[in-house]
């Protein structure tokens, strides 16, 4: 479906568009639904995170309205991350913070499609996150919400600096405790 053009509305770009070493993060677009799927879609992603059997396209591009949603509201929200050099679209990564009470703070977060794993990507893609909360957002501190069976995540929370403060289950995901990690500045 093509995007609509409202004539005489004004569009917010909230979303930045950054660049590391080999990754581009930048704002979801329409076209990129199929490919995101792809990453919610497959058996890895879909067990790290506990989606239902039932997610199909219509919730990836929810989830993508979502995470710019959160952008124009809050200044924090993932980007679409693509291989620089190629333009391959590798999963998203960012910020998050949704509107729930028990929720710890922002959040750091990194969903890769597992084509992608063991490449340094989503460290890659943190970092930079992580370094534009701090240096763009002025944020003292940064989480990490990490289900405990989530070994690859939590390896990637290492290798940015975090350490696991807690675990605790949370509201909005009852079925399981999170391990909440943080760095701070």
């Amino acid at each position: 479906m093509k995007p609509v053009d409202l004539e005489g509305t004004q569009r917010v770009d909230a979303c930045p568009t950054l660049e590391t070493d080999r990754l581009v993060l930048r704002p979801f677009r329409d076209d990129d639904v199929d490919d995101y799927f792809a990453v919610l879609d497959t058996p890895e992603v879909r067990r790290s995170l506990h989606l239902p059997e039932s997610l199909d396209r219509g919730d990836a591009w929810q989830q993508m309205a979502w995470f710019l949603g959160q952008w124009v509201l809050r200044g924090t929200g993932h980007w679409a991350v693509e291989e620089r050099s190629t333009g391959v679209f590798l999963g998203r990564a960012g910020l998050h913070c949704p509107e729930r009470s028990d929720w710890p703070g922002v959040e750091v977060g990194w969903v890769l499609h597992p084509d992608h794993w063991g490449r340094g990507y989503a460290t890659e893609a943190g970092a930079e996150a992580i370094r534009y909360a701090f240096e763009e957002l002025d944020l003292d501190r940064i989480y990490s919400c990490i289900l405990p069976e989530n070994g690859p995540s939590q390896a990637v929370a290492r290798r940015l600096g975090m350490e696991l403060l807690e675990e605790r289950t949370m509201a909005f995901f009852p079925s399981a405790a999170h391990g909440i990690w943080s760095r701070a500045r």
